[in-house]
C-alpha cells in the first residue's frame, strides 16, 4: 500500500484545515444548538470544489483521488461533523454513483450541478421498516410503460430539505426479491414528493435529516440508474465506497477532539503543574493518539485500493467498524480529559462525543460492517 502524500496531497488537507477553522467554526456551537443547516459554508465548500472531489473535471469535478477525499474529509469533520456528513453524501453516494453508473444524459443533467455544489443531493435507502435490511424496500417504483410511479416512504435522510435531486431504492418486482429493486433519480418539484418531519437529533443536529415521502410520484424511465433490477447492486456499491467517507469523519471527530483534549491538558494546571505532566494523562493521550493513527492508516488503505481499482469491500468497512469505535473511545476521553469542563458546550468536546455515536450507526452499523467483513473473510 502507497501510503506517501504528495504535495497536491497536503495543499487539500491545508485548504480544507483553513476553511473549517475560518469558516466552519464560527457559529459551529450556535449552529448545532438551534439546528441550523450551514447553508453558507456549504456554498463555500461547493465553490472550492469540497461538494465534488473525486468527480471528472469535464463534468465540473476536482478530479482528484480518495485519499484526497479523505484528508479533507478528516479536517472538515476535526470542526464540523453536520457539514462533512452533507459532503460526505454528495461526494461517495450522489456524485459518485451518477458518474460510475449513470447515463451520458444523466450526468450531464445533474453531475455538473452537483460537483460545484450548486445543487446538493441525498441518497435514499433507509425506510421506517427498513434500516440494516437494506433488501426490504416497501417503497414500490411500479412501472408504467415510459414511467415509473413511485409510493412509499424514506427515513433519516441526509440533506433531506436541502437536496434538489434525490436518489431513490424501490422496488418494481417483489417476485424477484432483491434482484426486482431499481434506483431512480427524483427531482425535487416532482408533484406527489413531499419533505416529511426534521428529526431532532442528539448529534449532527446542523445536518438536514428528514423523512420523505413519495405518493404516485412518476419518475421518467430515463431517470432509472442502471439496467432494471440494479438498484440493489447499486446501493451496495455506492455504500462500499461511503464507508470511506464516513470512516474518515469518524476520524475526524476523534482526531478534533485529541486535538482539543491535548491542548487543554497543556494548559490546565492541577497540583501545582500542568495535567499533560501527570501520567494518568500521558496514558490517556497516548492511547488516543495511537488509536487515531491506526484509524487514519485503515482510511488511507481503503482510500488507495480504491484508487487502484482493487477491492475494497473488506477494507472499507473495516476501517468505518475500527474509525467508529475510535471517535467514541476519544470524544469520551477528551470529556474526561476536560473534565466539568468538558460536560458545558463552550469547550466542543461534548457536541463531538455526541457527533461520534452516528459513525457506528449510519451507512451501515458496525453490526453490518461485521458481517461484510467476516463474509469477505471466509469467502
Amino acid at each position: 500500500m502507497n501510503f506517501t502524500l504528495t504535495e497536491e496531497h497536503l495543499a487539500v488537507q491545508e485548504a480544507a484545515r483553513e476553511f473549517a477553522q475560518k469558516e466552519l467554526l464560527p457559529g459551529v456551537i450556535e449552529r448545532d444548538e438551534k439546528q441550523q443547516f450551514p447553508k453558507e459554508q456549504i456554498k463555500q465548500m461547493g465553490e472550492l470544489g469540497f461538494m465534488g472531489m473525486m468527480v471528472d473535471p469535464k463534468y465540473g469535478g476536482g478530479g482528484m483521488d480518495t485519499k484526497s477525499y479523505v484528508l479533507a474529509m478528516e479536517e472538515i469533520s476535526k470542526i464540523d461533523a453536520s457539514a462533512s456528513v452533507c459532503m460526505s453524501v454528495n461526494n461517495s453516494l450522489v456524485c459518485w454513483g451518477i458518474e460510475q453508473y449513470g447515463t451520458e444524459a444523466q450526468k450531464e443533467k445533474y453531475l455538473g450541478h452537483l460537483a460545484t455544489g450548486e445543487i446538493i443531493g441525498a441518497f435514499c435507502l433507509s425506510e421506517p421498516e427498513a434500516g440494516s435490511d437494506a433488501t426490504s424496500q416497501k417503497t414500490t417504483a411500479i412501472d408504467k410503460g415510459d414511467h415509473y410511479l413511485l409510493n412509499g416512504t424514506k427515513n433519516w435522510i441526509t440533506n433531506g430539505d436541502s437536496s434538489s435531486v434525490y436518489i431513490v431504492i424501490a422496488q418494481t418486482d417483489p417476485e424477484k426479491g432483491y434482484k426486482g429493486i431499481n434506483a431512480l433519480l427524483v427531482d425535487r418539484e416532482s408533484e406527489g414528493f413531499v419533505v416529511g418531519k426534521k428529526e431532532n437529533k442528539m448529534g449532527i443536529r446542523a445536518s438536514d435529516t428528514h423523512s420523505l415521502m413519495f405518493t404516485d410520484v412518476k419518475v421518467p424511465k430515463d431517470n432509472r440508474i442502471g439496467e432494471d433490477g440494479f438498484g440493489f447492486k447499486f446501493a451496495m456499491s455506492v455504500l462500499n465506497g461511503g464507508r470511506i467517507g464516513i470512516a474518515a469523519q469518524a476520524l475526524g471527530i476523534a482526531s478534533g477532539a485529541f486535538e482539543l483534549a491535548l491542548q487543554y491538558a497543556q494548559e490546565r494546571k492541577a497540583f501545582g503543574e500542568e495535567l499533560v505532566q501527570h501520567q494518568g494523562i500521558q496514558f490517556k493521550l497516548a492511547d488516543m493518539a495511537t488509536q487515531i493513527e491506526a484509524a487514519r492508516l485503515l482510511c488511507l488503505q481503503a482510500a488507495d485500493l480504491k484508487d487502484q481499482s482493487l477491492p475494497y469491500s473488506k477494507q472499507s468497512a473495516m476501517a468505518k467498524l475500527f474509525a467508529s469505535q475510535v471517535a467514541m473511545d476519544v470524544t469520551t476521553e477528551a470529556v474526561q480529559v476536560h473534565g466539568g469542563y468538558g460536560y458545558v458546550k463552550e469547550y466542543h468536546v461534548e457536541r463531538l462525543m455526541r457527533d461520534a455515536k452516528i459513525t457506528q450507526i449510519y451507512e451501515g452499523t458496525s453490526e453490518i460492517q461485521r458481517i461484510v467483513i467476516s463474509r469477505e473473510l471466509i469467502q
